[in-house]
């Protein structure tokens, strides 16, 4: 048997480095082992290794869950395959996979005290570990789920990367530069038109050789009297200090603070590529997303825009972590979404030059409420004034124009093309306000099914970007329209919101559908009814505040609900809300996958459980009521 084993080890890699000499005392310490079919051997992060198994028969199939429990990144492990070297030596003992042993395994196994033995004493063992951990890193996917197991709030927006994250993966400046012997008034007329507050003077060979700052200008220039012909070199200040693409951010910081400077050249290779300031890397390590919106605010470029619409799922994660209320991180982030927004059309209307009339640009649906989760798409209009005949195809052909670029920046940021097409970039949805007011004319006088259940987002219309009066002027339009015999408009509103049935069986039990491996049901159709429901009794009152949360607010206060209704609504609307929110950041942030609304029961709390039981009965109950007030019928 001995023999047997002996002549195994000397094909196993990385054993068959060792001597046969040390192969005959290793075979005496191996244990056999065999497994059932479909045994779990080890949990991911959980399991702690005894020591390592080497498969004789069999395989291993070895996996990440994610939080779905989805199987990523399977592997299987076969005859001469080593299992539990790499969690022992650098995971803390915690096996790094979860495991499954198929049919009919046979290992052999070595306790990890005399695995460790081996290690110290044979460095080409021990290096075989090491290197292939690193080899396996390289893989993104790989190394995502190998990161060390901390909750996402720890990681606030880059408070965990402090340490790690290096200069060259964050967003940094261009370098706007002028030469020595420039007056200072092209110098300052460059920063302007660089949109930079730090410019930098080169000599005749194109070497850095200071900067001129806002401050230089106001004390060297302004505050001297010197006069603004003289050369810029005369007023710069100097020495340049640069740092490494490749040092991290706590380097660059401390070296700031050291020598009280406020701007570092970035160089790579040997030459200057940017340059970063002290104010962009404090900001970029703050918590508030106060501080967070204002990096957005001051972002330049499409690229840097997106980078900060990928870091908004942590800031959500952690915001919810910490007990902040669903509506509040809502707030969130439509704040940073409507900033992203303005950014981009601010950025547009500089390209293509001032607007041929005044002009909105409304935002609809989950935007327009102020409600926009972490999947989400563009719903967004524009209106434009009336303009004479001889004008009206030009003004028509700048905003087509203007809208799709618009729309395209915004898509390539991370808010995805509407599939329903309800986008000013689609010409149905770019008009004049005249055009507009007949719109919403059909739409409430010609009421049907149909038209109701494509355009009630329409009544989500909120103001966004342009003169402020042209929404006054539609919104004055809608209150005179709905002052008017509407019952065939409201009645198919309640129908249309009626259609949806609460997730909840006779028994009381939560009623879900199969989606691959897993029951689940849908958390946006499960809110859906308290929106659609919410913004008819809003519109039948003549109320025009788009939030879900705020006409619930107002209804209450026009005594159309009681507290109590009003109350046991809004807990319900924004505890799933928060639900869906959570779920959507954990599937970014720890899968790296595409957020949905799906959520299976099973993986809540009893507390959880009850408490949406107890949500759908509150639902059901909006929906009876709904019904006598608008339908005058029980069915």
């Amino acid at each position: 048997m001995n023999e047997e084993r002996l002549a195994f080890l000397k094909t196993v890699t990385p054993f068959n480095v060792l001597s046969e000499d040390v192969l005959r005392g290793v075979v005496d310490l191996l244990q056999e082992i065999r497994h059932p079919k479909e045994a779990v051997i080890h949990l991911q992060d959980e399991s702690k290794m005894r020591g390592v198994e080497i498969v004789v028969e069999g395989e291993y199939e070895t996996f990440f869950y994610d939080s779905e429990q989805n199987k990523r990144v399977i592997e299987y492990y076969r005859r001469g395959s080593c299992y539990g070297g790499v969690s022992i030596l650098l995971n803390k003992k915690r096996s790094i996979r979860t495991v499954i042993a198929k049919k009919g395994t046979l290992v052999y196994f070595l306790h990890r005290h005399d695995f460790k033995a081996l290690c110290q004493a044979y460095e080409n063992f021990f290096h075989y570990f090491t290197a292939r951990y690193g080899q396996r890193m390289l893989d993104d996917e790989y190394a995502h789920f190998v990161k060390p197991s901390r909750a996402p709030e720890e990681n606030a927006i880059a408070a965990d990367q402090f340490y790690s994250r290096r200069i060259e993966a964050i967003e940094f400046r261009d370098l706007v530069t002028c030469p020595q012997d420039a007056p200072v008034y092209e110098a300052a007329r460059a920063m302007a038109e660089g949109k930079t507050s730090c410019l930098f003077v080169t000599d005749a060979q194109s070497n850095v050789i200071g900067y001129v700052t806002d401050i230089t200008l106001r004390d060297n220039v302004v505050a001297q009297q010197a006069p603004t012909d003289s050369p810029v070199a005369s007023i710069m200040d100097a020495p340049v200090l640069s740092i490494e693409s490749t040092a991290y951010v706590y380097e660059a910081l401390l070296l700031m603070f050291r020598t009280k400077t406020r701007y570092l050249l970035i160089s790579r290779n040997g030459e200057y590529i940017g340059f970063i300031s002290r104010n962009k890397l404090l900001s970029d390590q703050g918590q508030s997303p106060f501080v967070f919106i204002q990096s957005v605010r001051q972002a330049l470029s499409v690229n840097e825009l997106k980078r900060r619409w990928e870091e908004v799922p942590k800031m959500v994660y952690q915001l919810l972590n910490r007990g902040v209320r669903a509506e509040i991180v809502n707030q969130v982030i439509t704040a940073v979404a409507d900033t992203i927004a303005l950014r981009v059309i601010e950025g547009v209307v500089v390209e293509m030059g001032p607007p041929p009339a005044k002009f909105v640009f409304m935002v609809l649906g989950s935007e327009g409420r102020k409600e926009q989760t972490l999947l989400t798409d563009q719903d967004n209009a524009i209106i434009y004034e009336d303009k004479a005949n001889e004008h009206r195809e030009e003004v028509r052909e700048y905003f087509l124009r203007f809208a799709e670029i618009i729309s395209d920046r915004l898509n390539s940021i991370g808010f995805s093309f509407c599939e329903g097409g309800y986008m000013a970039k689609n010409h149905k949805w770019t008009h004049s306000l005249s055009h507009w007011k007949r719109n919403y004319q059909e739409w409430m006088a010609e009421s049907n099914p149909d038209t109701v259940m494509k355009f009630s987002a329409f009544f989500d219309c909120r103001y966004l970007y342009g003169e402020p009066s042209i929404m006054a002027e539609l919104k004055e339009f809608m209150n005179q329209e709905l002052q008017g015999p509407l019952d065939s408009f409201f009645f198919h509103m309640t129908k249309n919101a009626l259609q949806y049935e609460p997730s909840l069986t006779f028994f009381r039990n939560i009623r879900t559908f199969a989606r691959g491996n897993q029951q689940v049901f849908n958390l946006k159709k499960t809110m859906t009814p308290i929106v659609d429901l919410v913004r008819v009794y809003a519109l039948k009152h003549r109320i025009f505040l788009t939030n879900t949360g705020e006409r619930l607010e107002a209804l209450w206060h026009e005594q159309v609900f009681t507290e109590k209704e009003y109350h046991e609504l809004l807990h319900a609307y924004y505890y799933l809300m928060g639900m869906r929110l959570k779920k959507q950041a954990v599937q970014i942030i720890n899968d790296r996958t595409m957020p949905d609304n799906y959520l299976d029961p099973n993986k809540l709390t009893k507390v959880e459980q009850v408490t949406l039981k107890e949500i759908f009965k509150v639902i059901s109950d909006f929906q009876v009521r709904i019904k006598v007030g608008f339908t005058k019928s029980l069915y």
